[in-house]
C-alpha cells in the first residue's frame, strides 16, 4: 500500500521562503504523476503544480513565478520551492499521486502540512 508523508511546513514572514518535501514509499514513484495542493480554511482544496513521471510541470496562476515543483526519482520524493510567500498562502499543503495509466484519478494522497505566513 503506498504512503505519501509531507514534511517542510511551518510558520514564516512574508516574503519568506519554504521548501516541502513530500516522500513516497509502497509504490513505483516514477509511475506517478505527482502533484501539491493546498486547502484554506472554509475553501476547495486548490492545485498549485503537477509534474509528471518524465519531468514536465504545470502551475496555477496563483503560484506561478514563486513556486517550483520538482521530483526526485531516486529518493521517492516530490518538492514544492516556495518563495515571496504572502499571507494568502497560508493553508494546509497536500501531495497527492496519480498512476500515469489512471490519469485524472489520484490514487494517494499525503496527510498534510501547514504552512503559515504572517504579514
Amino acid at each position: 500500500q503506498g504512503q505519501l508523508v509531507e514534511s517542510g511546513g511551518g510558520l514564516v514572514q512574508a516574503g519568506g521562503s519554504l521548501r516541502l518535501s513530500c516522500a513516497a514509499s509502497g509504490l513505483t514513484f516514477a509511475r506517478y504523476v505527482m502533484g501539491w495542493y493546498r486547502q484554506a480554511p472554509g475553501k476547495q482544496r486548490e492545485l498549485l503544480a503537477r509534474i509528471s513521471a518524465g519531468g514536465s510541470t504545470n502551475y496555477a496562476d496563483s503560484v506561478k513565478g514563486r513556486f517550483t515543483i520538482s521530483r526526485d526519482n531516486s529518493k521517492s520524493t516530490v518538492y514544492l520551492q516556495m518563495n515571496m510567500l504572502k499571507p494568502e498562502d497560508t493553508a494546509a499543503y497536500y501531495c497527492a499521486a496519480e498512476h500515469v495509466g489512471n490519469p485524472g484519478t489520484t490514487n494517494y494522497w499525503g496527510q498534510g502540512t501547514q504552512v503559515t505566513v504572517s504579514s
